[in-house]
């Protein structure tokens, strides 16, 4: 009998990171990471997520609390486990374009406060806007992942997957990820699109879905069957729905068999115990909504992302338009083909979906159109995979001339402005880059701490020296 081959499936845990984002908008505090980090340190997870993405912004706008600290207080406590980001490319945790020296910059104190792995993707997988922050990350001797963000459409065939691939592992980076953010990829296409990808790259490839349309468990099995190297899991109670399947789930799917993981399932049990109390304290109090549990089969049915079909339909109910809903569905695909066919992901869904909206309700297509749409026709957010359709750029931006080159090309370095105009706030180097981000919410921030740190009331400076030791 031939000997079984082991090829243990390694797992990237993401309840500190895209679990909670997923589904209580990113609002999981430090102090309710801290008691458990040491329990899996232990694990020998392959890496954990637990940073970028929206939990920048959320702690400085909803938490109050400086993330700069937590990541420096989630390495102290991992003494053995990698630590990963996301980060948007060029938009690096904000929403628009930043200057290379912002960029570089800010991958440099991501690394020095204790980051190892940084994903980093683009909306329109214009790999041009991933350029800057890989060769920051190789320069800082972090490890460079560039995410694919998955999308389906004509232009996006096995032979543009695997051509990309190569185009990334030319790059420099050190590992691939497949970004299924809306939760697209069915199990068998996972297999044919892993398989492509091996033949196109010698690249470590990860897979992260999301459940959102209830495939993504069968997903992993016949990627990881196929080859794929690592998938993104979540601790059970909070996995499933709009966050990823459940680690503990997957380990013992895999038990016995060559991709067995070896992740005790015993250590697992007690860390799911840490958070089942928290899932419950989120459910009462609102936080975590039983609706984003669920299965939402329509996010296959029209090709657009759970969080997308929700924000059309708040749209709509504000300008009582409800009954638009269908109209507004099939407007979609229109727009997202005169727009070059980008992946649906933030923020070319939201330019997508919104531009539909007022389409359907104008009862002309492109009457209005809003400065996002103009500046993704005007190239500001860089190369779609299929041109634009000419007729709506020229109704977009007239005669001007839309940019063809890196759109980060065209701005001036921006360290200088923001190290002045943050200078009467800054007490750490890294203020500047939270600053550079988010401009006002980070400046709140700044009041905020200040006020702490000046309080006399001794249960306020108890707290705030919980958060903030001074």
């Amino acid at each position: 009998m031939a000997e079984i081959v082991k090829k243990p499936i390694k797992i990237t845990e993401t309840i500190l990171r895209d679990a909670h984002q997923s589904l209580i908008a990113t609002r999981m505090t430090t102090e309710q990471m801290l008691p458990i980090i040491d329990k899996m340190d232990k694990v020998g997870y392959h890496s954990v997520e637990c940073w970028g993405g929206a939990t920048f912004d959320a702690s400085l706008r909803f938490l109050k609390e400086d993330p700069w600290e937590r990541l420096r207080k989630l390495r102290d406590g991992f003494k053995n486990t990698k630590l990963q980001m996301l980060f948007r490319g060029q938009n690096i945790l904000g929403y628009s374009h930043y200057p290379d020296d912002v960029v570089e910059y800010f991958v440099q104190k991501s690394i020095a406060n204790g980051i190892d792995i940084i994903r980093i993707f683009d909306c329109l997988n214009d790999l041009r806007n991933l350029e800057t922050a890989v060769k920051a990350a190789k320069k800082e001797k972090g490890h460079a992942q560039i995410a694919l963000s998955y999308t389906l459409g004509d232009a996006y065939t096995l032979d543009y997957w695997k051509d990309t691939a190569r185009r990334i592992e030319e790059m420099g980076a050190d590992s691939l990820c497949i970004k299924d953010m809306a939760g697209l990829l069915l199990p068998t296409k996972a297999e044919e699109l892993v398989k492509a990808l091996k033949e196109g790259t010698n690249l470590p490839i990860d897979l992260h879905t999301h459940y959102t349309s209830g495939v993504a468990s069968m997903t992993y099995m016949k990627a990881v069957e196929a080859g794929v190297d690592i998938i993104d899991t979540a601790m059970s109670p909070l996995a499933l729905g709009t966050s990823q399947p459940a680690t503990e789930v997957m380990v013992e799917a895999f038990k016995g068999t060559e991709f067995d993981s070896g992740l005790d399932q015993n250590l697992l049990a007690e860390i799911a115990d840490y958070f089942a109390p928290l899932r419950e304290q989120y459910l009462k109090s609102g936080l975590l909504n039983p609706k984003v549990l669920g299965v939402n089969i329509k996010t296959l049915l029209y090709q657009v992302p759970g969080g997308m079909l929700s924000n059309l339909v708040s749209q709509l109910k504000e300008q009582g338009a409800e009954d638009k809903f269908n109209d507004v569905l099939k407007e979609i695909p229109r727009v997202r083909k005169d727009m070059g066919e980008p992946p649906l992901v933030t923020p070319s869904s939201q330019i997508v979906g919104t531009q539909a909206v007022m389409n359907v309700l104008m009862g002309e297509r492109y009457k209005i159109m809003t400065k996002e749409t103009k500046a993704l026709l005007r190239g500001e957010y860089g190369q779609t995979v299929k041109p634009f359709n000419p007729e709506v750029q020229k109704k977009a931006i007239g005669d001007e001339k839309p940019i063809t080159c890196r759109p980060a090309d065209l701005l001036e370095p921006g360290l200088p402005k923001f190290e002045k105009e943050v200078a009467q706030y800054k007490q750490q180097d890294e203020d500047v880059l939270s600053y550079a981000l988010f401009p006002q919410v980070a400046t709140e921030f700044f009041k905020y701490r200040e006020a702490q740190q000046t309080k006399v009331d001794p249960t306020v400076a108890d707290k705030a020296n919980a958060s903030y030791p001074v």
